[in-house]
């Protein structure tokens, strides 16, 4: 059996159609990385790609990353990401719709610098971002990307 026989074996018992898509997208993300493609580009498409309250919440997202920090806008697994200087995902917005689910996602990775003890969130859920949570979402920014990114 070749590799690419035994990923679709994997790909199509396991993971749902929503899941695969994604992989997919982080393949041809990969892919157009590597050729030079305008990375800022494909995070303006994805979010204009998006309907409704996914649409304002990831451009609201968009334009707090922008404002508040110094992490270049890409797509990660198709959706909107920040990453900092080593490339590495700090941040990254996943719509409620991609995943057929009630509510966004905020999401920070590991090279955010959100380290609080022994415990601390990673994500957060997100319905519509009032001006104290855009606040309370620029102080996580501003955290999580450290003295270099502020």
């Amino acid at each position: 059996m070749q590799a690419n026989e035994s990923l679709e074996i994997i790909m199509s018992s396991n993971f749902t159609k929503e899941e695969r898509a994604a992989m997919r997208a982080a393949l041809a993300e990969a892919k157009a990385a590597k050729a030079g493609a305008d990375l800022e580009a494909a995070c303006a498409t994805a979010i204009a790609e998006m309907t409704g309250s996914d649409r304002e919440l990831a451009q609201a997202v968009h334009d707090l990353v922008k404002k508040h920090t110094d992490l270049r806008a890409k797509t990660w697994y198709g959706m909107p990401a920040y990453t900092n200087a080593d490339g590495k995902v700090v941040v990254f917005f996943q719509s409620a719709a991609k995943f057929k689910v009630r509510y966004a996602t905020i999401g920070f990775q590991e090279a955010a610098h959100l380290d609080e003890g022994n415990l601390w969130p990673t994500s957060y859920a997100v319905t519509k971002l009032t001006a104290a949570d855009k606040k309370r979402l620029v102080e996580l920014l501003t955290t999580a990307v450290g003295d270099a990114g502020a």
